[in-house]
């Protein structure tokens, strides 16, 4: 036998879709059965039929009976997308049927908690789910219209089972319907419908229910959500969701005035904004689409979650869509439990998107760290697993393992949590930051060995000759400083004398800095004569620099010599001025020749 599903989450309502199993088997109707009286309430007031039944189930037969039949039509199975069945608070187990004798009727068998004793009685509530099920009529509205539904069903119950009494009733958003059918009897007071009750009802009686109303709810059907989950052992866990909206519901008509739509505000079935809730410790929360953030949304933090305000670049009337983004981090210590290095991971397999919301198809894909292994997927119901694959970011060396599901056809009842185990070393979490010290070594010892290393297959001499001559004229100029600032000592020297007239002090003083100048001057010499044997043309702009240096410096002793012989009386003072006045014009054309030697070396 091929369950579609159990339903084995304590405390929710179990669901079963179809399509989940993979083989069904053939029942026969208990005739013994009676349902001895049936309670059934259709919620049509927004854009998912939610219809629940309260069955009183006797025995009439001799035999005790543990099971019952369900019965649906094939387009309420097509479009099923919840369904669940409760006994005295116990959730029971569903499994899809087929009866031989009815091929075109869908049944899904119902497993009674305790079997049922011959004249007794049991009580269960069925609930399911159907979207897709209310046709806008007309299909198509202008902006300011309101829009009109049509709902096609059933006044009987649809049951293989006779029925003593059955009674339903109809919940409608607002009190103006256009027309409903009137099997007698029925009522409609404000906004609801009853029909009923009817007595003796035959097994798979038929009558069928129309009703035409104002249904202005936001007809959003999500056609295609993908929801990434990236785990990482590092206290994080970060969520983003893919999802593209359509308006369902009827079309409009016509163009579309922005003037009207402000002005007026009576655009009844458009849809302006719609709230997302997402985890209470969500953080770094972003919305946005191609273009960009969208900036016109809101989020407000309450105590158990985060409700966004969403609110598209534009009002989304029948038949128009959006594509966005939603993305948030959440603290990984709140859905992530391990013992040793055993991991489970608990999340949403859907988040609650807006209110009564339908998703034609969901894919979840979760990324695992890098390293995983034994890794078992728990789901609350049948869904499609796809072929696992791999996920590469930064430092990732053998790829991060992705694990994917798909389902369909998907409510808020669907909104609960899958289990994903695995196991996980410690010592990987040492990988990531191993790597990146190797790198940053690996980066090292390469700009090391390429500075150290000529990797030059021959010598150039030229080249080296150039840096040779380069590297002795870098040192001139820089001996040529010292040499420089010795003859400002030297002037300085010269004031001195002018003004103390101890010739003696003076000249144990020049005496030293004149020997400092020989000194830098050899230095000079010599560089001179290392450059002679790379380039002789530099070698000649040397001897051309020593020569002015000598005359420059000629200059300055006979300077010093006219001094000492004013001060001592053996120069008049006008023969001192005489004497000066060349001397003087020598020195700055010795010095303005060496400023251009030193810039052409």
């Amino acid at each position: 036998m091929g369950v579609l599903g159990v339903l084995c989450v304590l405390g929710i309502l179990g669901s079963v879709v179809p399509g989940g199993a993979s083989a069904t088997a053939y029942d026969s109707v208990n005739k013994d059965l009676l349902l001895k009286k049936v309670e059934r309430k259709i919620d049509v007031a927004t854009q998912v039929v939610k219809i629940t039944s309260k069955i009183s189930l006797e025995n009439a037969g001799s035999g005790a009976v543990g099971a019952f039949l369900l019965a649906l039509t094939e387009e309420e199975k097509r479009n099923l997308a919840f369904l669940s069945a409760q006994s005295g608070g116990t959730t029971l187990q569903l499994s899809e049927s087929k009866v031989h004798e009815h091929q075109d009727i869908e049944f899904f068998k119902v497993e009674l908690k305790d079997a049922l004793q011959p004249g007794k009685i049991a009580n269960v509530e069925v609930e399911y789910y159907l979207t897709h099920m209310l046709e806008p009529y007309p299909a198509a509205i202008q902006q300011g219209e309101k829009q009109l539904v049509r709902y096609l069903g059933n006044h009987y119950i649809l049951t293989p089972y006779t029925t003593t009494t059955q009674t339903t009733t109809v919940t409608l958003p607002s009190p103006n319907v256009e027309s409903y059918s009137r099997l007698k009897p029925s009522s409609h007071t404000d906004t609801s419908i009853t029909y009923g009750p009817y007595d003796g009802v035959k097994p798979f009686s038929h009558d069928a229910m129309a009703i035409h109303y104002e249904n202005n709810s936001p007809f959003l059907t999500v056609t295609s959500l993908e929801r990434m989950i990236e785990v990482s052992h590092w206290g994080n866990i970060a969520v983003e969701e893919t999802i593209d909206v359509l308006h369902t519901g009827a079309k409009l008509k016509g163009s579309f005035s922005r003037y009207d739509f402000q002005r007026e505000h009576n655009t009844y079935s458009s849809v302006k904004s719609f709230k997302t809730i997402i985890p209470a410790s969500a953080k770094d929360v972003y919305y946005r689409d191609e273009i960009g953030n969208i900036s016109t949304s809101h989020m407000r933090i309450q105590d158990d979650a985060v409700e966004l305000d969403l609110r598209p670049r534009f009002p989304l009337f029948g038949g128009w869509k959006t594509h966005y983004k939603i993305g948030y981090n959440v603290p990984s210590y709140e859905y992530l439990y391990n013992y040793g290095d055993e991991f489970i991971l608990k999340m949403r397999i859907l988040d609650h998107v807006f209110d009564d919301v339908v998703v034609d198809n969901v894919i979840v894909k979760v990324v695992l760290p890098e390293g995983v292994r034994n890794i078992e997927l728990e789901t609350p119901y049948p869904v499609e697993r796809k072929a696992d694959s791999l996920h590469y970011t930064y430092l990732d060396t053998i790829g991060r393992p992705i694990i994917t599901i798909s389902k369909k056809n998907l409510v808020e009842s669907h909104i609960q949590d899958f289990s994903l185990k695995y196991s996980f070393p410690s010592i990987l979490m040492l990988q990531e930051p191993l790597l990146v010290v190797v790198a940053f070594f690996i980066l090292f010892i390469t700009v090391i060995l390429y500075v150290r290393l000529d990797l030059t297959l021959s010598k150039d001499d030229a080249i080296e000759a150039k840096m040779r001559v380069s590297s002795h004229c870098e040192m001139i100029d820089s001996h040529h400083d010292k040499r420089a600032r010795q003859y400002e000592k030297l002037e300085e020297e010269l004031q001195k004398l002018k003004v103390s007239k101890d010739v003696n002090q003076s000249q144990t003083a020049t005496k030293k800095i004149l020997q400092s100048i020989r000194d830098e001057t050899q230095i000079i010499s010599d560089l001179g004569a290392k450059i002679r044997l790379d380039n002789a043309e530099y070698a000649d702009k040397v001897v051309e620099l020593q020569k002015a240096d000598k005359a420059l410096r000629d200059s300055i002793t006979q300077q010093l010599t006219n001094v000492e012989k004013l001060v001592l009386g053996k120069m008049t003072k006008q023969q001192y001025m005489d004497a000066e006045t060349p001397l003087h014009k020598k020195k700055e054309e010795q010095l303005e020749k060496m400023k251009t030697i030193l810039s052409g070396l």
